[in-house]
């Protein structure tokens, strides 16, 4: 990008999709922002700027859009992915936590050697609602002995207060509603 360009407005890459996946939910689609080449590195270059020199070690990343961000987050930190897995998706010996969702509840899990005690961990997903679902990726980090030394978002919905539950953490945002 030149220094006579406008700078890309993130915002303008999300689409909005009504009652997905159930009626009454307007559904924030990253989708298009991903599509665009422009658009998605400079969130990744965005969000890796925030974190530059913060002695990140690992990038955990949330199934599945957190690994669509984490990933390429991870290389530009110059530091290692672990993916946080729906439950039963991974091979070796894994720790879980079950957790409320807005509409029900889910199971995630993390390898049991993915995290060393005090490693610095950035925990990235793509959105923020109400928390359950980062909240779930926190007590698997910290029952391994991580310490959480950001959590990152591409898009926050501000109006569901997800950030009220993460207080005590650095969150950051690229986008908020």
């Amino acid at each position: 990008m030149s220094s006579t360009s406008e700078p890309i407005r993130l915002e303008d890459k999300i689409r909005d999709i009504p009652d997905f996946p159930q009626k009454g939910v307007l559904f924030k689609d990253i989708t298009p922002l991903l599509q665009d080449a422009a658009a998605y590195r400079a969130a990744m270059e965005r969000l890796a700027a925030h974190y530059a020199g913060a002695g990140i070690q690992t990038v955990v990343g949330i199934e599945s859009r957190g690994f669509i961000l984490g990933a390429p987050l991870a290389y530009l930190l110059n530091c290692g992915f672990v993916p946080v897995r729906k439950f039963g998706k991974l091979p070796a010996q894994t720790v879980s936590v079950e957790y409320a969702l807005e509409y029900g509840t889910n199971v995630v899990e993390v390898h049991r050697d993915a995290i060393k005690p005090g490693e610095r961990v950035l925990i990235v997903d793509d959105l923020l609602a109400t928390g359950g679902t980062v909240l779930a990726a926190i007590e698997l980090i910290e029952e391994l002995g991580g310490h959480i030394a950001g959590i990152a978002f591409l898009v926050e919905l501000s109006f569901l207060k997800g950030r009220e539950h993460l207080k005590g953490h650095d969150v950051f945002a690229l986008i908020k509603y």
